[in-house]
């Protein structure tokens, strides 16, 4: 009923309000514009808070080998930190709000306002043709008028003058006759003036007729169109306003989540646990002192060694650079030690697990250089019995390079070793000596003038075939394959991602995903919110970090 309502309108109430529906029909399109305007300073809202959120997350978050990087083994401390990840994919959500607005409804509304623009241009353009068409027509129609009443005086006057001249007896005889004739011209001009006259009248009513009645209808039934077209299109502006904050409320949700999640993973009693662990320093408290009696004549100067060994225990003492004839204050300021490389500056505790922490780190070194030297014996068998692959002594400086690091770092175990042995403590991770692989124990060097080869021996001595290759095996198989997985790892994917919520990937540089597809990750978040991913046809894209669950290959 509501389509109709102007055509109705049209032809009973508003038919001649055309000023009325040009200034409607403007103001409805200086709304859109309003509208565009609105929503566009409020994606600039959304980018700036999300921007503001990601520098504030960024300032919050601990440098690289900072203090504060070292206290996060603290739940309060991870914490903070679970809560910075969870703002940084917050400041996405609000990003990807932004974006959305700005591609479906500024973006949209704009590019059909200018069509609706074009639109009723045209329409106004028609209006002002009729209505030119029908004002040159009414122009002719007054003129054959005014020329018929003038024409038609004329002839009135001429009769008059013919009638006068016939009954004047002084007149001749030519006289009334030219009189006559004249008034006869004059009569048939009014004549065909009447009827010009009419013929522009029945013109013009008919134009008039089609005026109102069929051209100014169409133009207005064609304006309501528009308009409500207009009005429908607003309308589903206004609705995605609303859906688009809408559908990334889940995900903001399980950010919100994943705060609260932070919160409860506080444990305090863990926290003290892990403080006594990491700073307990293993010395035994102060004894009491004893009882110096100047009366009996002892010694100053040996009652002052004798209290260091009775009364104050001598770890800390030492350690800490204090003078042994006073006791030790527990609040007292401590001057800073001088770090030694066998940890000997710290305390026991401290000593035995720092002294543990670089068997491990030199263990993975070591097995790194035993790798190492192994793919490169594999590629010199290779060269030897294919010349064609390569110059095997070309390989040398390597191996050489390699057996050197690997004495190195044989050394610097047996070194560190030593050292937690006399603190008291064996090495009991999997990077000891006792469990470190047989061959990064045993390898032994031997240069010749032709290069240098490297031969495996048992932890006894002899000489252990274990480390022969074997004559049989597909030696260029190997080779090919040592090849082949270098070069996979540069194109390899990190891990795999299943997407939890669709993502259209309307914008440059992204890529779309349905909710359950499984998507391999070729590139980390780097703080800013998004993945590097790619499909099993080949094609890379980013996607939103906290759209997807991802597990990374280990």
């Amino acid at each position: 009923m509501a389509v109709y309502m102007w055509r109705i309108l049209g032809r009973h109430n508003i038919w001649d309000q055309y000023d009325i529906i040009d200034k409607h029909t403007q103001s409805g399109l200086e709304l859109v514009e309003k509208y565009v305007k609105f929503v566009k300073e409020r994606t600039e809202i959304e980018q700036n808070y999300a921007k503001q959120l990601r520098n504030l997350t960024k300032k919050y978050n601990p440098k690289r080998g900072c203090k504060e990087e070292q206290e996060c083994r603290f739940s309060n401390h991870q914490s903070f930190l679970d809560i910075l990840n969870e703002m940084n994919d917050y400041a996405g959500q609000r990003e990807l709000i932004a974006e959305n607005m700005m591609m479906n409804i500024c973006i949209e509304i704009t590019k059909y306002l200018q069509e609706l623009k074009m639109e009723r241009k045209t329409h106004l353009s028609e209006a002002k043709k009729a209505q030119q068409s029908l004002e040159s027509t009414y122009k002719q129609l007054d003129s054959s008028k005014k020329r018929f009443e003038r024409e038609w005086r004329e002839a009135d006057k001429a009769a008059q003058y013919a009638e006068k001249t016939d009954q004047d007896i002084n007149a001749t005889k030519a006289d009334v006759e030219k009189a006559k004739q004249q008034a006869n011209m004059r009569t048939r001009i009014a004549e065909e003036c009447k009827n010009d006259y009419a013929a522009q009248l029945q013109k013009y009513n008919k134009e008039q007729s089609q005026f109102y009645f069929s051209d100014m209808p169409l133009i207005f039934n064609k304006l309501q169109d528009m308009d409500e077209r207009r009005v429908r299109k607003l309308a589903q502006g206004y609705v995605l306003f609303s859906d688009t904050e809408r559908h990334v409320m889940p995900i903001i949700g399980k950010c919100l989540e994943g705060v609260t999640k932070a919160g409860t993973n506080v444990n305090e009693r863990n926290d003290s646990i892990a403080l006594i662990e990491q700073y307990k320093s293993g010395f035994e408290r102060p004894g009491d002192l004893d009882f110096e009696d100047y009366s009996q004549g002892i010694n100053r100067a040996s009652s002052d060694s004798s209290l260091g060994t009775l009364g104050t225990p001598k770890g800390p003492l030492e350690l800490l650079g204090k003078n042994r004839s006073k006791p030790f204050w527990l609040f007292s300021k401590k001057s800073k030690p001088t770090v030694t490389e066998d940890f000997g500056h710290l305390p026991p505790e401290q000593r035995r697990k720092r002294l543990q922490q670089k068997l491990d780190d030199i263990g993975k070194e070591l097995q790194k250089e035993v790798d190492q030297s192994e793919a490169l014996e594999k590629m010199k068998d290779v060269y030897e019995k294919n010349a064609q692959m390569g110059d095997p002594a070309s390989l040398s400086p390597q191996i050489n390079q390699t057996a050197q690091n690997m004495e190195r770092l044989r050394g610097e175990l047996n070194k560190y070793e030593s050292w937690l042995t006399e603190a008291g403590k064996r090495g009991d991770s999997m990077l000891r000596r006792d469990t470190l692989p047989e061959d990064a124990l045993s390898y032994r060097s031997h240069s010749n003038n032709n290069g240098s080869t490297h031969e495996p021996y048992s932890p006894d001595g002899t000489h252990s075939e274990e480390g022969t290759p074997d004559p049989s095996q597909a030696i260029y198989a190997e080779f090919d394959d040592d090849f082949e997985e270098e070069e996979e790892e540069l194109v390899a994917p990190i891990g795999q991602c299943t997407a939890m919520y669709n993502f259209p990937g309307a914008s440059e540089g992204t890529i779309t995903m349905q909710e359950g597809e499984v998507l391999s990750v070729v590139e980390e978040d780097k703080g800013d919110g998004w993945t590097r991913v790619r499909r099993a046809n080949g094609n890379e894209g980013y996607i939103p970090t906290s759209y997807v669950s991802i597990s990374l290959s280990q």
